[in-house]
């Protein structure tokens, strides 16, 4: 009944700002702002203190087009309660467990988003009731994150503005705002070291330096449709960024021996959180060896993560004394431009296990 009741609300809202043409390119003055601004009271206070910067603002909405009521200044001035007009579909503040619902009141209307950004998807609703904290919030766990957990409310970013939340640098804040909290995962059982973990990983040093195209969680994690990747899907998700790695292993000896030792494709070599540089370090039988987590000595694979180091260090030397010789070349006055070429393919070749450009297909010329 109360779920009913506030959809009927909501829709009494909507219905009252498009009959009173109160959406429009520009905000609306509101009675809630001028308001709340000169309350004392820090509850009701506070969401006017960056109300200004909000996204839905600048839009040209305000308050009212969330909660309703009467926003006329003069209709109040004498009597601030009937801000609160029920028949002009106030809804005050939503309960954590209507927060999805209240927001996909517009986030779903496709009509109603094109005059505001007709490229945002309206289908975040569906996809948080599928995601791990919507399952939990719909069987009555309001200790979840909703759409303000992450998003914030009055005084809402748009994503692409670097003091927001989700910007792709604050993601990891963000995320861990909760999942770092020792108190509220006690009861998930879930760790909370994973942002030390990602600070620490490649990718979280390759982000860190500026690079906005290496992954933080909601790449691998998903945004509003938050899932962790089972041990089948793991590899589908570094798949994403790494497409030659997950073909090449899939085309290997591991992808089925793998499968039959039941254990994940990706992390058990590289872990996930606390993702490491790649080396070739890895491929040995010294003791920091992935290696030797399966293969141990007198075994058929110690001896090929042996031989194959080997043959790597050799392809490495071989390749460094080509470099050295034909920068001797160089600065002799020869020109090395497609020598260069070949060599800059075989480099990659041995790092990308992908066949070198043959002379028919290097360029004819070329700067160095």
């Amino acid at each position: 009944m109360k779920k009913t009741l506030l959809s009927i609300q909501l829709a009494l809202s909507v219905l009252c700002l498009f009959s009173a043409g109160q959406l429009s390119a520009e905000p609306t003055p509101t009675s809630c702002i001028d308001c709340h601004t000169r309350l004392t009271d820090l509850r009701p206070h506070n969401p006017t203190i960056r109300i200004h910067e909000d996204v839905h603002l600048k839009k040209g909405l305000s308050c009212h087009s969330c909660h309703g009521g009467n926003p006329l200044v003069g209709d109040v001035e004498q009597d601030a309660s009937l801000a609160h007009d029920f028949d002009k579909g106030f809804v005050g503040a939503p309960a954590i467990s209507e927060i999805p619902q209240f927001c996909d009141r517009c986030h779903c209307d496709v009509e109603f988003m094109k005059q505001y950004n007709p490229k945002l998807r309206v289908d975040q609703y569906l996809e948080y009731k599928s995601s791990h904290h919507g399952k939990a919030l719909a069987q009555g766990d309001t200790n979840v994150a909703t759409c303000i957990s992450c998003h914030g409310v009055h005084g809402i970013l748009p994503i692409a503005d670097t003091r927001s939340p989700v910007y792709k640098t604050n993601v990891a804040a963000t995320c861990t705002g909760c999942h770092a909290d020792e108190a509220r995962m006690a009861s998930y059982g879930f760790p909370t070291d994973q942002k030390e973990k990602y600070l620490g990983s490649v990718h979280g040093q390759k982000l860190a330096g500026g690079d906005l195209a290496a992954p933080t969680c909601n790449n691998c994690h998903g945004n509003h449709g938050a899932t962790p990747p089972g041990l089948t899907s793991i590899a589908n998700a570094c798949g994403e960024c790494h497409a030659n790695n997950r073909d090449f292993f899939n085309e290997s000896m591991h992808k089925a021996a793998f499968a039959e030792m039941g254990v994940a494709d990706c992390i058990i070599c590289h872990n996930h959180h606390d993702i490491a540089e790649p080396t070739d370090d890895m491929i040995d039988t010294h003791e920091q060896s992935m290696c030797l987590n399966c293969h141990s000595e007198g075994e058929p694979g110690f001896a090929a993560a042996a031989s194959m180091s080997s043959h790597l260090n050799d392809l490495k030397t071989a390749l460094q004394s080509a470099h050295d010789l034909l920068d001797k070349a160089y600065r002799g006055g020869v020109n090395v431009t497609l020598g260069k070429f070949d060599l800059h393919a075989a480099d990659d070749a041995l790092s990308r296990r992908a066949p070198p450009f043959t002379t028919s297909t290097r360029p004819n010329s070329m700067t160095w």
